[in-house]
């Protein structure tokens, strides 16, 4: 399996072994028209109007690196139902960590950490964790203000619809046990004298 990630339209790389390991590295990308245009038909959304990614890459110890940042974005998809355009506001805080030696896990079940790390690659690639951080945080289904989602209900002239309620595994039970009530019991068990 690669673990290379693929090429995205918003690329910003530090080489790790160039980086200082006294003091942490700033960065603020904010991405101009056209590469939010390239980002946005990359994660396929209708645009990405803001953009922002700011923070540190602190180093720990003699060759790790904790990636401490804030990603803010305006983004733009079509509603799920109406198709109408949904703009939304994101806001997200990452916490990275790049280990020079990872831990190899033991035995047949690995109980996974609480941290978010990988093994420190020679090139991190801070366009590249913006834009899967983005991608993680686009909302599913994009709902326009007011849009529900109303039972369409299809059928041949002369065929009664399969509605959902129809298709609900203990639908019938309970006009089974309403009958059963309406009976009062009288023809079950009868006379045992």
């Amino acid at each position: 399996m690669n673990d290379t990630p693929l090429p995205s339209a918003l690329t910003h790389p530090l080489r790790t072994a160039s980086l200082p390991t006294r003091k942490a590295t700033r960065f603020d990308l904010k991405p101009d028209d056209a590469t939010r245009a390239a980002l946005a038909e990359e994660l396929g959304v209708t645009a990405i109007h803001a953009l922002r990614f700011k923070g540190t890459l602190t180093p720990e110890g003699r060759q790790d690196f904790r990636l401490e940042a804030q990603l803010d974005a305006e983004v733009e998809q079509p509603c799920t139902i109406t198709l109408a355009p949904v703009r939304t506001l994101l806001r997200e805080t990452l916490l990275r960590r790049y280990l020079a030696d990872v831990p190899e896990p033991e035995g047949e079940e690995v109980e996974i950490p609480a941290d978010d790390f990988e093994a420190l690659p020679e090139v991190i690639d801070l366009g590249t964790v913006a834009t899967e951080a983005l991608a993680l945080a686009l909302p599913l289904y994009p709902r326009a203000e007011g849009a529900a989602l109303e039972q369409a209900v299809f059928a041949e002239a002369g065929v009664e619809p399969l509605t959902d309620e129809a298709l609900r595994p203990f639908a019938g039970l309970a006009g089974l046990a309403a009958r059963l009530k309406g009976d009062g019991g009288d023809d079950q068990g009868g006379d045992r004298g």
